[in-house]
Parts: C-alpha cells; sequence; structure tokens
C-alpha cells in the first residue's frame, strides 16, 4: 500500500524547514497553530510566531503589516474563516496591494469530516480565485505541499495555498519542482482526460485505472495551480481526447469546473462533465461516506468519464484557438 501524508502536516514541517533557512519568514495563526501544524515553526521561533487568536481579520491585517515592513509573513486558520471571515481584508490590503503575503489554510473540502458544514470549506477556492494578483494552490499530495510551500516562500507576491486534514497517498518524489501556471500529465491516454485538483488527483488515477480494465485510455492532469491555470495543457489535452472530466472536492461554481469551462467555451469546445459539490454546503460524517455521498469517488469519475465519451459522436471538433494564456496583473 502506497505511503500516505497529510499536507497540512507537511505544510507545517516545511514551514519549519524554511524559517531556519530564511529569518524574515514569519508565521501567524488564529489560535489554530495544532490544527493547522504551524504548531512546529513556533516551537523553535517562538519570536517569529504570532497568536493573534480568533480574530482573522485581525490576521489578514497583521500579515499585511508584516509584509510591508519587510517580512515574509504566513498566515493560517481553517479555510473556512480565512477566505470567509477575512474575505475583505484580504481583497483591500493583501490583494488590492499586492503584498507579498502567504495565506495557508487548511481544512479545505468536505473530508475535515465530523467537524461539518460550518467547518467545511468548499467555496475557499472560487473566493480567492477572483481576486486579482493572487496565486491559487492546492496540493495533491506531501510532496507537492514541500515544493508549493518553498516556491511561495520565495515567490514575491500574495499566494493562497489549500490543505487538508485527512492523510492521502504520495503520488510525487522528492524530486518533484512546482512551477507556477504548469500543471502535470500523470497518465498517458487518448480517450478521455481526468483533471484533478487536491485529493481528487488521486482519485482520478484511480479512475483511470478502472477504465483502463474496460479497455478506456484516460489522461490524467494534476491542475494543482489552480491560478493562473495551465492553460495550453488544458487545451491540448482536450483536443488529443475531446472529452474531459474534472473533479475537485469544492462547489463545480466557481473552481477547477468553473475555470476548464471557461478555457474550453472560449477556445475549444469539447464534451464536458464537473464532479464536484452542487449548490450544497457540507455535512458532518465519516470522510470516506461523504466523498460517497456527494459523488467524489473514483466510480463517479469513471461514470462521468463513459458519458462524455459517448457524447463525442454528436460533438463538432472545432479548431484550437488563441493558446496565449492572459498574465496576471503586474506579473
Amino acid at each position: 500500500m502506497a505511503a500516505k501524508e497529510s499536507t497540512r502536516v507537511e505544510y507545517g514541517k516545511t514551514l519549519a524547514q524554511l524559517g531556519a533557512e530564511n529569518p524574515q519568514i514569519v508565521v501567524l495563526d488564529a489560535d489554530l497553530s495544532g490544527s493547522t501544524q504551524t504548531h512546529h515553526f513556533a516551537k523553535i521561533f517562538k519570536d517569529r510566531f504570532f497568536n493573534v487568536g480568533i480574530a482573522e481579520q485581525d490576521l489578514m491585517g497583521t500579515a499585511a503589516g508584516l509584509a510591508l515592513g519587510g517580512k515574509i509573513p504566513f498566515a493560517s486558520t481553517f479555510a473556512m474563516f480565512a477566505t470567509g471571515r477575512a474575505w475583505e481584508q484580504i481583497r483591500q490590503t493583501i490583494a488590492y496591494g499586492n503584498l507579498n503575503v502567504k495565506i495557508v489554510a487548511s481544512h479545505g473540502g468536505v473530508t475535515v469530516g465530523e467537524d461539518g458544514g460550518s467547518h467545511q470549506a468548499v467555496e475557499d477556492l472560487a473566493l480567492m480565485r477572483i481576486l486579482p494578483n493572487m496565486v491559487v494552490l492546492a496540493p495533491a499530495d506531501g510532496p507537492e505541499t514541500r515544493a508549493m510551500t518553498r516556491w511561495a516562500a520565495a515567490y514575491h507576491g500574495p499566494v493562497y495555498m489549500r490543505t487538508g486534514r485527512l492523510a492521502v497517498p504520495v503520488i510525487y518524489d522528492d524530486t518533484y519542482v512546482f512551477e507556477l501556471g504548469r500543471g502535470s500529465l500523470l497518465r498517458e491516454g487518448g480517450d478521455v482526460t481526468l483533471m484533478g485538483i487536491g485529493i481528487m488527483v488521486q482519485t482520478c488515477l484511480d479512475a483511470a485505472a478502472l477504465l483502463a480494465q474496460d479497455g478506456i485510455e484516460a489522461r490524467v492532469l494534476n491542475l494543482g495551480c489552480l491560478k493562473p491555470l495551465d492553460w495550453e495543457l488544458v487545451l491540448d489535452s482536450a483536443r488529443r481526447t475531446e472529452a474531459v472530466v474534472t473533479a475537485e472536492e469544492h462547489m463545480v461554481t466557481g473552481g477547477l469546473g468553473s475555470a476548464v469551462s471557461e478555457i474550453l467555451a472560449e477556445h475549444c469546445p469539447a464534451p464536458l462533465k464537473r464532479i464536484g459539490l452542487r449548490d450544497t454546503f457540507g455535512m458532518s460524517g465519516k470522510p470516506e461516506a461523504l466523498l460517497k455521498h456527494y459523488g467524489l469517488t473514483a466510480d463517479d469519475i469513471k461514470q462521468a468519464a463513459y458519458k462524455v465519451i459517448a457524447r463525442k459522436a454528436n460533438h463538432l471538433a472545432l479548431p484550437v484557438m488563441d493558446l496565449k494564456a492572459p498574465k496576471m496583473a503586474g506579473r
């Protein structure tokens, strides 16, 4: 059985390593350091760790001030509170000011489990994706979390990264290097493209294995860099397979499904099915049961793949146009 790692734990460990490498890194938390895993940093660098308490708006404002003072602040709390309660502060100070703040929020998605819908952020990626200047990331496993955290520390500008509570299978090895605006081709195939983000990348790989048993070859992409998205990879894959399924532990509105839909609608229409939550909140339950309830399993992706493949016969292929992706403002 493949090893499993929690993305929030790997973030916390990497943050502590970065603290030893760069004295300009400071960390802030909203009284949840045990859950967000920033406690690893706090134990070593007590004078560079700030617990602002249950005051997420102050968390973001303080992080903005530290960035203006030349520090590299990492601000962490639950994704629901980071992107929901403090959205105005993120917009008005961090994004609008294009400040060098890294928001790394844990407990994204329904696999938060028993904490229930009030704590399960299923809108966070959409809320951050809409903000100008904001880079939006959702790592698929431990190695990608470590690589994205290190990249964020070196990048000058606002970053939002979602981490999860659940331990997930390891996909990459430690040679993995993250590049802004680049996705990963994890499996080649010509019949359908499965595009995943976060924990759903492994689920896409599992679905591809199920499809292969039926003679269907699926191309699998990891699009953990949601913004800026890898337009070239998305369009090339849609052109090659003419059938696309997106999968995310998030609302289909505003997240990966929306991002891919926008690209395909403008540049290369292809049959598409979006796997994710649809106009609903989460609920309390075991993570595996919730994934099944909301249709976020490998079998759900498999069935969606068959539906888009069936639509190919009635689909009029159009030429791919304008492969140049728009640049983020100020980049």
